[in-house]
């Protein structure tokens, strides 16, 4: 079951300027970076009341970030869901008929477990759903 919206994840081509913007001028609070080798990723973490903004920079020219920055430019690259069981989650939406990307969960930022769905059956909005490990709160 979705319980709320865990974070917006937004592409950017320069980390190190747009946390000064968000952390600077926007006044969010920072709660840090987090590289994702594994997935080219280096990230940049911000708490908007309980909901995370991820700044997400390609570390790699291949990721799907990066073609997604090449494509369209920077912005907002996908919505994520907080769910209680991704695998249960991914599996009542595909039963649904939505095409998932991810025929399985994976390793995501913060140690969550995550799975995306295809934006042709969202309606061109790329979706996340992230498990949280059992007695940790979402960042």
């Amino acid at each position: 079951m979705i319980r709320r919206i865990d974070h917006v994840g937004i592409a950017v081509r320069d980390l190190e300027k747009q946390t000064a913007f968000y952390r600077d001028v926007l006044g969010l609070e920072f709660e840090g970076f987090e590289d994702l080798p594994d997935r080219g990723l280096r990230i940049g973490v911000f708490n908007v009341g309980g909901v995370h903004i991820e700044l997400l920079q390609p570390t790699v020219q291949d990721n799907a970030v990066a073609k997604f920055i090449e494509k369209s430019g920077e912005g907002i690259h996908h919505l994520a869901f907080t769910v209680d069981d991704t695998a249960a989650e991914l599996e009542r939406l595909t039963a649904a008929g939505v095409q998932a990307i991810d025929a399985k969960p994976r390793s995501g930022a913060g140690g969550a477990q995550v799975a995306f769905l295809n934006p042709k059956s969202t309606f061109r909005v790329l979706m996340e759903l992230c498990e949280h490990p059992e007695g940790t709160m979402p960042r």
